[in-house]
């Protein structure tokens, strides 16, 4: 039984109805008492790949680590971080055969090797009776021409809350190097910090999937200097937008070959993998192979299946015993969230408070106008569902046990979704935000210069025609009780159909019960 119930003082006929909400809605999947095909989750073999040496933690420069914008002060949650230089020699892959649709590549072999230093990011409890043992190696994303951490931001709560390891992996040239995007030219290791990134050479993005695979095997078995003695029991990884592109490329090419991972979260990936080499493409579309011994779960929203460079919806499979596909209604390849308020959110509920009011007041501009869309741009429930997945692939792994299949959205075509006459999607992992809405959330129907086409979008309702719409119940004093009461129910059944974490449930349903959304309301006319 969650805990909101409780919070909130709702009857227990809510409580009743919450829980018959979920045990309907769980049914619309498989099972997850069944064991899985999984391997148990032990390290990989010592020489499964090349050993890297690790030195630092780097406090060389201006005496900071150049990741991202922001961020709240660490130590106030329990955790450190650090960084350290990777150097070794990486290789590159090819394949005797051209790659298949399937994802079967079972041609896949090493080719050219060279040198190279990357650096890692390490954040850690202090506390190691705090580890809960699992380590998540971000593929760090350059899309805008530096290094960001997308997964950090969006799940960051959870990894803390639950006492996760995290690692980003400066796996990508550009990163280092930087490219044509104009931040790249500031915010690029080397631009950003010449004196503490000299050492730095990235010899092409050929060599990022071995790269990759020596950071993960650093984290096994140089635990004592990557995560200050902490011991890993699990290493999971994990890459949003361009870098599970990447991921999605290295599952069925790399990952037979190196075993590094027990899991993989690939977050809002397109209906193509990277290329595997510049000689060596990826086929269009790119399907997750289906016979690794390690679970993937594909975490997808609006935007990825349908947006303009991006389609998934031309890659979609069914799930299997070690695949899981979520498809997350109302949400955008990024948002409020992970432009903004995510940065700065210790987890103590005022980022949920702000994401709720993000939703009552959007905003078309991202950091202060630094990208400004022609709409304000989504502020969805992306957030709490991906924490939820990190938390599943995490369990699916320590226990074996196949999560049940999660609800698809419903298409009317691979690049169309499905809509009810708000132009709110069908079908997908249901949340309050697009059951009980208080604004028309979207992955589409945005645009404006650069990036603005995967932000999505957020429409308020007006007042009147939400009071309209709220399930009323007896008990409710006010409309605005009604929406608390009808929130309440629906976050019930997302809790117990683990879309949405009971933690986050209790913090999403005070920044309702706080909010003024028709505190003030009278009937009109």
């Amino acid at each position: 039984m969650s805990k909101v119930g409780v919070r909130s003082g709702l009857t227990a006929v809510l409580v009743v109805l919450a829980l018959v909400v979920g045990a309907c809605s769980s049914g619309s999947g498989s099972g997850s008492s069944a064991k899985s095909a999984i391997d148990p989750a032990t390290p990989p073999k010592q020489d499964a790949v090349a050993t890297a040496t690790v030195t630092g933690p780097i406090t060389t420069g201006n005496g900071k680590i150049v990741l991202g914008p922001g961020g709240f002060d660490l130590a106030k949650v329990g955790y450190e971080q650090n960084e350290y230089f990777l150097a070794g020699r990486a290789n590159s892959y090819t394949s005797s055969e051209p790659l298949t649709t399937d994802g079967l590549w079972n041609s896949v072999t090493t080719d050219g090797s060279a040198d190279y230093t990357t650096r890692i990011v390490v954040r850690r409890p202090i506390d190691a009776a705090k580890f809960n043992g699992s380590v998540y190696v971000e593929w760090l994303n350059v899309s805008g021409g530096l290094d960001a951490s997308p997964d950090w931001t969006y799940a960051h709560v959870e990894l803390i809350r639950s006492g996760y390891a995290w690692v980003g992996v400066s796996a990508q040239k550009v990163g280092i190097s930087g490219g044509g995007n104009p931040l790249g030219a500031t915010l690029a290791l080397k631009n950003a910090d010449p004196v503490r990134y000299e050492p730095l050479n990235h010899p092409g993005d050929d060599f990022s999937y071995d790269m990759y695979s020596q950071a993960g095997a650093a984290v096994w078995f140089q635990s004592d200097t990557v995560l200050g003695g902490l011991k890993p029991e699990r290493v999971i990884a994990i890459g949003e937008s361009q870098s599970a592109f990447r991921l999605s490329t290295y599952i069925n090419a790399v990952a037979p070959l190196t075993t590094i991972f027990n899991g993989y979260l690939v977050h809002s990936r397109g209906k193509l993998g990277a290329a595997l080499s510049t000689a060596v493409p990826a086929p269009d579309p790119t399907l997750t192979r289906t016979d690794l011994r390690v679970p993937v779960l594909t975490f997808t929203t609006e935007s990825d299946l349908v947006g303009k460079g991006l389609e998934y919806g031309k890659a979609l499979q069914p799930d299997t015993e070690t695949f899981r596909e979520w498809e997350v209604p109302g949400t955008a390849h990024a948002d409020a969230y992970n432009l903004g308020i995510g940065d700065n959110d210790p987890g103590d509920g005022s980022g949920d408070a702000a994401l709720f009011q993000a939703m009552l007041t959007p905003s078309a501009e991202v950091y202060g106008g630094i990208i400004s869309c022609t709409s304000p741009i989504n502020a969805g429930p992306h957030t709490y569902v991906l924490r939820s997945a990190v938390n599943e692939l995490d369990r699916w792994i320590r226990t074996g046990e196949v999560p049940r299949s999660q609800p698809r959205m419903e298409m009317t075509s691979p690049t169309e979704i499905a809509r009810n006459s708000q132009g709110i999607a069908l079908g997908g992992m249901r949340t309050p935000q697009v059951d009980i809405p208080v604004a028309v959330l979207s992955g589409i129907g945005q645009s404006g210069a650069g990036f603005c086409g995967l932000f999505g979008t957020t429409v308020p309702i007006e007042e009147n025609q939400l009071a309209m719409s709220i399930p009323m119940n007896p008990t409710a004093a006010s409309a605005h009780e009604a929406l608390v009461q009808a929130w309440s129910v629906v976050l019930q059944g997302a809790v117990l159909d683990r879309v949405i974490l009971d933690a986050d449930a209790e913090h999403i349903l005070a920044a309702v019960q706080n909010s003024p959304v028709l505190r003030a309301w009278t009937p009109k006319g």
